[in-house]
């Protein structure tokens, strides 16, 4: 009873605040568009005294046969795939540094990576235009020491997309790798030592498996939001970045298309949940 008691008010956020609005997006996505506002049919009418049900499958179908989302979602898939690796190769020796810095230095060093959270994201974003568009910080820089004679193209390409979403999301990597490195056993990789390991193989063997489960949590972290991410590719990859959440803010803002927008965005929930559901039950087996 007590333990029900405990974990009732977290199942109650999660029904609140996840699954009560992917049902009505659900909703949304089997109803049809008209003119007016809200801007789709209701899935339930009153016709006298009997319940009239209407499901349209017509706005899933379109968005699985059109090539437009297929390469939407492929475009977010990769750039999410190729963000989290990148991430996780700058996050992980930054939280292996922090791990093994004296108790007053890591304290530091933990808060200056949480020191971005205190500031907007689009503030943020705002500072990587300035620094990476063409009469920019960077490119100044640059020219101002010679190494170019001419400004870079960074801005409104995948270069930049790839730069504002690790430093955006580099601090969600990094706290759970430090987690778990700083909460490691160090007299296992002592012995690892002993035993005619060298300082390659002692890291490899013992410090990367014990911080395996920090690492897969830091990937699904930072993989998850980045395929809906939509400030940042918007705001440094320009109008012609292609990615699931620009599609979803287009059909929903410009072309006022609700259920076409909705069936995109519960696709794009399946599209997620079916892996972390088959990631959460290896890791319940103990097989990750």
């Amino acid at each position: 009873m007590n333990r029900r008691t405990l974990i009732l008010p977290p199942f109650l956020w999660l029904g609140v605040m996840f699954l009560l609005p992917t049902i009505l997006v659900l909703a949304i996505a089997l109803s049809s568009t008209r003119v007016g506002m809200p801007p789709y049919e209701p899935l339930f009418t009153w016709e006298g005294a009997q319940l009239s049900i209407r499901l349209n499958f017509e706005n899933l179908e379109f968005v699985l046969r059109d090539g437009l989302y297929a390469r939407a979602y492929l475009n977010s898939l990769k750039i999410a795939l190729i963000s989290t690796i990148v991430t996780l190769l700058v996050a992980y020796p930054l939280a292996y540094g922090i791990s093994r810095c004296r108790s007053p230095w890591r304290s530091i060093l933990v808060f200056l990576v949480i020191v971005p959270f205190w500031s907007s994201l689009l503030i943020r974003v705002y500072a990587w235009m300035a620094i990476l568009s063409n009469d920019g910080l960077l490119n100044v820089l640059l020219e101002s020491v010679g190494v170019i004679d001419h400004p870079l193209q960074i801005m409104n390409t995948q270069t930049a997309i790839y730069i504002g979403i690790v430093y955006t999301y580099l601090p969600f990597m990094v706290l759970p790798i430090y987690s778990n490195l700083a909460g490691a056993d160090r007299t296992l990789l002592e012995a690892a030592r002993d035993l005619g390991c060298s300082r390659f193989g002692a890291f490899w063997r013992v410090t990367f498996p014990l911080s395996l489960s920090g690492v897969v949590a830091g990937c699904a972290l930072v993989f998850i939001p980045v395929v809906g991410e939509f400030v940042v590719p918007d705001l440094l990859g320009g109008a012609d970045t292609q990615m699931i959440g620009r599609t979803i803010w287009i059909e929903f803002f410009n072309n006022r298309d609700w259920p076409v927008a909705a069936a995109v965005t519960v696709l794009l929930v399946l599209l997620l949940v079916i892996p972390i559901t088959l990631l959460q039950s290896q890791l319940s087996k103990g097989r990750v």
